[in-house]
């Protein structure tokens, strides 16, 4: 029987493809397991993002040079799986109420990645957490707009001050949470609560 050229070792297109799939599994674990071990260790190493995926360390760094990039793959990953959820929040109707269904999907959201995005925050800079919540900011930004020409909002302030007073109340909200002040479950009454009469046309009498 003839050996495959190059020897009994050698890289059949069956075997090509198996190794393929084994990486993507990898990775695909990796990604999972990596905002698991930050909500389990803020600090979480390499060691123990690989552990938490089930893979080894050399494995890890097969997909990922380093804990910074890793951190990003996985916020990208996050954002990704947000914005698929985000699109299926039904914006039509009264603005007020969309944004408040935006508002509660994007907690919940945001709540998940909590500790993930508290790392990202530490390890990317400021614009590119921005560039990579651009879909998001977007589709929150037309609600408002649309809520300032339907009056529905106030417009003695320009949407980009009414787009930064959410993520604000939306970042306390998780501090206030790791802080032990808040309980998760409220969090998004507490938002709505707060941002709804503030960005609200009633907010300039």
């Amino acid at each position: 029987m003839t050996e495959p050229r190059g020897g009994r070792h050698a890289v059949t297109p069956e075997r090509a493809a198996n190794q393929r799939a084994d990486a993507q599994r990898n990775r695909a674990a990796i990604l999972a397991a990596t905002p698991v071990a930050l909500q389990n260790n803020p600090e979480a190493s390499i060691a123990d993002i690989a552990a938490e995926a089930g893979v080894g360390r050399m494995t890890l760094y097969g997909h990922f040079k380093s804990r910074v990039e890793l951190i990003e793959a996985a916020l990208i990953e996050s954002l990704g799986h947000g914005e698929e959820v985000l699109s299926q929040v039904p914006l039509d109707g009264n603005a007020s109420e969309a944004f408040s269904r935006l508002i509660t999907s994007s907690w919940t959201l945001l709540d998940q990645a909590r500790a993930l995005l508290t790392a990202a925050q530490k390890e990317l800079p400021p614009e590119r957490i921005r560039e990579l919540h651009e879909k998001a900011e977007a589709r929150m930004r037309g609600v408002l707009e649309r809520g300032q020409r339907e009056g529905e909002f106030r417009t003695d302030l320009p949407v980009s001050w009414l787009l930064a007073t959410t993520h604000v109340v939306m970042n306390a909200a998780a501090a206030e949470i790791t802080a032990g002040r808040l309980h998760p479950g409220d969090a998004a009454h507490f938002i709505d609560a707060t941002l709804r009469p503030a960005l609200g046309r009633a907010a300039r009498s």
